[in-house]
C-alpha cells in the first residue's frame, strides 16, 4: 500500500472517531466550518488551480444554494432532501447562464465580471421581501437522517466530511481522466487545446458549473448547520476569502482545499482572539495579517502548503494496467498518391499586411513535403491557416476534397489532422504518459460523469495504452512517467510528435520538430518519419536543419515574404538561383 493511500486512510480513521473523542464543542464546530468552506474550495481548485479561471463569486452560489433550501423548507415545507436538488437546478441554470456571458471574457475582464455578478447577487438578495431582506430568514430546521435529527455540531459532522470527502475523491478521478486533461490543457491557452480536438470553451463552462455545484450543496448545508441565513456569508469579501483558503492550500491541489481550508478558518478566529490583546485594541487586524501571508505565499510558495506536504510523499509511478486493452479503432487512410492536402491561392491579410498572398500546393498520401524560407517567409502563419488557428483572408483548404477553411481547429483535428507547434506546448505538471494521451482525446467518448464516478476506465485504460504505444514508436517509453516540465528541450519536441500521432492522424503538420534535438535524435526522428511515410501518413514539416530537410522530404515548397518563391524535388531546390538569393541576399 503506497504512502499516500495511508495517509488518506488515516486522515479518514480520524474523521469518524473524532466527534466520538472529548473535543470541546468548539473544535467540532469550526471542523464543520472547514467542511463547508473546503467544498467550496474544491471547485476552485478545479476552476482556477486546473482551468486557469479566476473567480471571485463563489459565495454567490452558496448563497443560491442556501436560500433555495431556507425559502423551501419555511415557505412551502419541502424536504430538505429534495430542496438540495432545487438548489442545484437553479445553480446549474444561473451559472450556464454567466459561464456564456463571462468565459469569453479574457484578461482581468473576467474577474471583474464575477465581482460585478457577485455583488448584484448579494444586493439583490438583501432587497426581497420574501427572502427578509439584510435580516434574512430564521428558523430553518435540522437535517434529519433516516430518523436521526441531525441538530448537533457532532451529529451534522459526518454527513458534512462524508459528502467533502465523496466530492474531493469525485473531483480526483475526474482530473485522472480524458476530461480532466482536457481541463488542465485549456489553462495555458486554448490553441493547444483546441488542436488536440478539446472545445475549450464548453470545457471552461463545464468547470465553472461544477464549482458552483459544490458551492450550492455547501450553501445547502450551510442553511441547516446555522439554521438561519442572510447575506453577510454570501458578499465579496467571502468570495475573495475563498480564494484566499485555495491559494494558501494549493490552489492545484484538492487535497490542498481541505488543508487551506482549515488553516485559514482556524487562523481567523485565533488572530481574532490574539491580536486585539497583543495590540491592545478592537479591529479586523487579522485581515492585515491574511494580506501579509497572502504576499508571502505568492512570492515564495506559490504552490500552497499541499505542494510542501506532497514533495515529502514519495512519489507513485501509475500502475500500468493497460497492456490487455482494447486497441483503439483507426482511420481508414487514404491510398498512395491520393491528394489529402490541397492549399489553392491562400491568402492572409492582417490589416494592410499581407503575411501570405496567392500560395498554393498539395501534400499526397505517403509523401512528406517540405515548407523551408527565411525567417518572416509566413511558414508558421500557413500552418496556422491549415489548421484553424487563423481564418484565411481568401483561397481554399481542402482536407481529402472537403473544404476545412473556415473551420475550427477542433473541427479540423476531428476531420484528420494533427501539429506540433514551434514552441513547445504542453502541460508540464502532467506526466509524459498524460501529455500524450491527450493527444487522444477525440477518440474518446466518456464525460464527466462517467470520469467522476469511474465509470470510464476501459476507455481509458485503452487511451492510455495507445498513449504508451506512440511513445514507443519514437523511442522515449523510458521517461513516459516522467512529468513533462522536468524534460529537456528536445525530448519535449518528441514528446509532441508522439501527442500529434495519439489522434491517428491523416495528415501530419511539423513546426520546426528538430528545433533543440542532437543528431542521434534528428536521426531517430527521420527514422520515425520515413517508417510514418511507408505506413501511408502525409507529412507536412516546417524546418530550419536544411541536412534534415533535403535528406527526408519529397518535395520541397520555398515560401519568400509571403509568397511561394518554387516548388521541387530537394535537388531542384538546391540548385535554384532564386533559392539561394532568399537565403543568402544574392545569386552569387
Amino acid at each position: 500500500m503506497s504512502m499516500r493511500r495511508k495517509v488518506l486512510i488515516v486522515f479518514v480513521l480520524l474523521l469518524a472517531v473524532l466527534p466520538q473523542l472529548p473535543v470541546p464543542e468548539f473544535w467540532i464546530t469550526q471542523l464543520n466550518y472547514t467542511g463547508l468552506y473546503a467544498l467550496v474550495v474544491i471547485g476552485l481548485v478545479l476552476l482556477t488551480g486546473i482551468a486557469g479561471l479566476t473567480s471571485f463569486g463563489q459565495a454567490a452560489f452558496v448563497g443560491l444554494g442556501a436560500y433555495t433550501a431556507a425559502y423551501l423548507t419555511l415557505a412551502h415545507g419541502v424536504s430538505p432532501w429534495l430542496t438540495v436538488w432545487a438548489g442545484l437546478a437553479i445553480t446549474f441554470v444561473a451559472a450556464l447562464l454567466l459561464a456564456w456571458v463571462t468565459l469569453r471574457m479574457s484578461g482581468h475582464y473576467l474577474p471583474l465580471a464575477t465581482i460585478a455578478w457577485g455583488l448584484s447577487l448579494y444586493y439583490l438578495l438583501g432587497n426581497i421581501d420574501a427572502l427578509g431582506k439584510y435580516d434574512g430568514l430564521l428558523g430553518i430546521p435540522a437535517l434529519n437522517f433516516f430518523g436521526v435529527p441531525l441538530n448537533t455540531g457532532r451529529g451534522f459532522f459526518y454527513l458534512l466530511w462524508l459528502i467533502v470527502l465523496l466530492a474531493a475523491i469525485a473531483v480526483i478521478h475526474l482530473l485522472d481522466s480524458r476530461t480532466g486533461r482536457a481541463l488542465r490543457a485549456v489553462k495555458g491557452g486554448s490553441t493547444m487545446a483546441e488542436a488536440m480536438g478539446v472545445n475549450s470553451f464548453r470545457i471552461k463552462v463545464t468547470a465553472f458549473v461544477l464549482a458552483a455545484l459544490l458551492a450550492s450543496v455547501s450553501g445547502w448545508l450551510f442553511a441547516h448547520f446555522q439554521r438561519t441565513v442572510n447575506p453577510s456569508p454570501f458578499g465579496l469579501n467571502m468570495g475573495i476569502e475563498y480564494l484566499f483558503m485555495a491559494v494558501i492550500g494549493g490552489v492545484g491541489h484538492v487535497w490542498g482545499a481541505l488543508l487551506g481550508a482549515g488553516v485559514v478558518k482556524i487562523l481567523e478566529d485565533q488572530l481574532q482572539v490574539w491580536l486585539p490583546k497583543l495590540l491592545g485594541g478592537s479591529g479586523n487586524y487579522e485581515v492585515i495579517v491574511f494580506g501579509v501571508v497572502l504576499v508571502l505565499v505568492l512570492q515564495y510558495a506559490r504552490d500552497g502548503l499541499w505542494a510542501f506536504i506532497e514533495s515529502r510523499l514519495p512519489r507513485v509511478h501509475r500502475v500500468i494496467d493497460w497492456a490487455d486493452a482494447a486497441a483503439l479503432p483507426e482511420r481508414t487512410r487514404p491510398p498512395p498518391g491520393e491528394v489529402v492536402l490541397d492549399v489553392q491561392a491562400m491568402c492572409k491579410e492582417f490589416g494592410g499586411l499581407v503575411a501570405v498572398n496567392d500560395v498554393s500546393f498539395q501534400v499526397r498520401a505517403g509523401e512528406i513535403l517540405g515548407l523551408i524560407g527565411p525567417n518572416g517567409a509566413g511558414k508558421s502563419t500557413t500552418f496556422n491557416l491549415v489548421t484553424g488557428v487563423l481564418p484565411t483572408t481568401r483561397g481554399e483548404v481542402r482536407l481529402r476534397g472537403q473544404r476545412i477553411d473556415g473551420l475550427p481547429s477542433r473541427e479540423i483535428a476531428r476531420r484528420g489532422v494533427s501539429r506540433t507547434f514551434q514552441h513547445v506546448k504542453m502541460i508540464p505538471g502532467m506526466t509524459v504518459l498524460e501529455n500524450v494521451a491527450l493527444g487522444a482525446h477525440l477518440r474518446g467518448r466518456s464525460g464527466v460523469a462517467a470520469a467522476m464516478l469511474r465509470l470510464d476506465r476501459e476507455e481509458e485504460r485503452s487511451l492510455l495504452r495507445e498513449a504508451e504505444a506512440q511513445l514507443r514508436r519514437i523511442g522515449m517509453v523510458g521517461s513516459m512517467h516522467e512529468l513533462a516540465g522536468n524534460l529537456a528541450l528536445g525530448p519535449q519536441r518528441l514528446m509532441e510528435i508522439a501527442r500529434a500521432l495519439c489522434s491517428d492522424p491523416a495528415l501530419l503538420l511539423l513546426d520546426e520538430p528538430a528545433a533543440g534535438l542532437r543528431l542521434k535524435e534528428k536521426q531517430g526522428l527521420a527514422d520515425v518519419l520515413r517508417q510514418l511515410r511507408g505506413e501511408g501518413l502525409s507529412i507536412l514539416i516546417v524546418e530550419h536543419d536544411m541536412e534534415l530537410v533535403m535528406g527526408l522530404v519529397d518535395r520541397i515548397v520555398v515560401m519568400e515574404f509571403g509568397t511561394k518563391l518554387i516548388e521541387g524535388t530537394p535537388e531542384v531546390v538546391q540548385a535554384s538561383p532564386a533559392v539561394r538569393a532568399a537565403y543568402l541576399g544574392t545569386e552569387h
